[in-house]
């Protein structure tokens, strides 16, 4: 395979594409509100409808709107229908057999322009919704593995490290780690072997982030893989899923075969002297095996358990070997970041949030699915603009991060969404959950549900962790049978800063941070359950 090979078939795919294309969503999301039906029934109607030699009915990833789905979108005309029933199918083969197409036949037509739309900014999620996952043609018809292409024979792994490194970007697994300094560091490390991980695990509750982008576009995570391989001097990537999302891994499965049948994994890529190869584990959907060390632990075939660092999977990873381990959404970026460059990357965002976001955004808000916004874009916008605000009454809070995450009261919803500033407040960007609250929601529920996910998640390997989350969980409890004092207060509160400070990994270090943001926020709800609060019970 060359570059001439591969513009060929980006061009045959494009000729070969009908003047009218049907897109059907049928990603997780929609495919749960029966969309597999909905797009047997519009091949139906297709046939009966002598169109074929100018339609096309599509399955595509996610179209974002997730809370309004199945979605139906017509191309060229950009028209987007809305909770489409299989039965609706043959009133959009008739609207596409009138004279207007434009005509919606008692369908629901979604507003192109909706904030929810208008104000994103696609990066990471900009062939989602109009690729057919499974078929790789697609994504090189749009450009994809011309920047694989590009990085082996016309820069070198220093210089591939360096584009990343100007771009600002950061980790969008949840710390934010600078990617670029992440690769620098794996690439100078020593050894023949070194390896690639893509951290799928995606187990904050609310998120579906990386599950989307595994479903919508799989080979772009394949391109960005195999750049990362090529820049830091690995030839064997891994891609770590959960067993309980099917369709991402049956997409990941196809996506690699497909990519080893055109040359474009495996040995002697666009015939250069790199080699790589991606091989798929599937977790058993154990929440601390988002945790680098324990998932390594796990792809070894071990129980995943975090160990002590140093040294850093950089230095000593997967099988003692140097390993560079990001996130989905993070090798997502690499293509888009060499083909248009560091300097235009960086110029999206904030001074140290570079880029933009991707968010799954849920809970009591009138517009649900999966956004991506420009970092810095006020948290505000996205709640009230983006999100429509919530269906009754008004918003309360918003909870980022997930488990690791915290609470954010509505008075301070024009704070920046950035790393620094949402840390300031107590809280984390995290992976992408974003958990919409109205004024009906107890903070103290809230706080008890998480801690009860962490205790439930805890490997147990450190003492701060497996006990103090039981005990955490236990003072919540009591706090809502209104059986607990001001010193079961305080305990919660001195239990918190102990399991934070001494917790092996990340699991424990952060499972407290829902407690102490709805108690820095909302302590108030915590007082008036007090036995001894003059606000509580007598």
């Amino acid at each position: 395979m060359d570059l001439t090979e591969l513009l060929e078939i980006g061009q045959k795919e494009r000729a070969n594409r009908k003047s009218i294309r049907v897109r059907c969503c049928t990603a997780a999301a929609c495919a749960s509100s029966d969309s597999e039906t909905l797009k047997k029934s519009l091949d139906d109607g297709l046939k009966q409808s002598g169109l074929e030699n100018t339609v096309e009915i599509c399955s595509v990833g996610c179209m974002k709107f997730c809370g309004r789905g199945p979605l139906v979108e017509i191309e060229p005309d950009g028209l987007l229908y809305q909770q489409v029933k299989p039965e609706q199918a043959p009133a959009i083969i008739a609207a596409l057999k009138g004279t207007s197409i434009n005509e919606s036949n008692g369908l629901n037509p979604l507003d192109p322009k909706h904030p929810f739309f208008s104000l994103q900014q696609p990066i990471v999620l900009e062939n989602s919704g109009k690729l057919d996952p499974e078929r790789i043609e697609e994504y090189i018809a749009v450009g994809g593995y011309q920047q694989l292409y590009h990085v082996l024979h016309e820069m070198t792994p220093p210089e591939v490290v360096d584009e990343i490194s100007k771009s600002g970007l950061r980790g969008r697994g949840g710390g934010g780690f600078p990617t670029g300094l992440k690769w620098a560091t794996v690439a100078k490390m020593p050894g023949d072997q070194k390896y690639i991980i893509c951290n799928a695990d995606e187990g904050d509750p609310g998120a579906f982030m990386d599950r989307s982008v595994l479903e919508s576009d799989p080979h772009r995570i394949l391109e960005g893989m195999a750049i990362a391989g090529y820049a830091v001097g690995a030839n064997h990537g891994y891609i770590y899923v959960r067993a309980e999302y099917p369709l991402a891994i049956k997409h990941l499965q196809k996506a690699i075969v497909q990519a080893k049948k055109y040359g474009l994994m495996g040995s002697q890529i666009f015939d250069s002297h790199f080699d790589f190869k991606i091989d798929i584990r599937v977790g058993a959907g154990a929440f601390v095996c988002g945790e680098e060390t324990a998932l390594i632990q796990s792809i070894e075939g071990g129980r995943g358990n975090p160990r002590p660092r140093p040294p850093y999977p950089a230095q000593s990873g997967l099988w003692k070997c140097p390993t560079l381990i990001n996130n989905v959404e993070t090798f997502a970026n690499i293509a888009a970041i060499i083909r248009e460059g560091a300097e235009w990357y960086a110029s999206i965002g904030t001074e140290k949030s570079k880029g933009t976001k991707v968010f799954a955004l849920t809970g009591k808000v009138r517009n649900t699915g999966l956004i991506e916004v420009p970092m810095g874009i006020p948290l505000r916008q996205i709640v009230e603009e983006m999100g429509g605000g919530v269906p009754y009454g008004e918003v309360k809070a918003v909870q980022t991060g997930g488990p690791s995450g915290g609470c954010i009261p509505a008075e301070l919803f024009d704070t920046p969404v950035e790393y620094d500033s949402l840390t300031q407040l107590g809280t984390m960007m995290g992976s992408g959950g974003m958990i919409i609250m109205d004024t009906e929601t107890s903070m103290v529920d809230v706080a008890q549900f998480y801690m009860e996910f962490c205790r439930g998640e805890s490997c147990g390997k450190c003492i701060p962790c497996r006990a103090g989350t039981v005990q955490m969980y236990k003072l919540l409890t009591k706090i809502l049978d209104r059986e607990a004092t001001f010193a079961d207060l305080e305990k919660l509160e001195e239990l918190c800063g102990m399991v934070k400070a001494t917790s092996l990994c990340g699991l424990g270090q952060t499972a407290p941070n829902p407690v102490l943001s709805t108690l820095r926020y909302f302590r108030q709800e915590y007082l008036e359950l007090l036995q001894d609060s003059p606000n509580g019970k007598v």
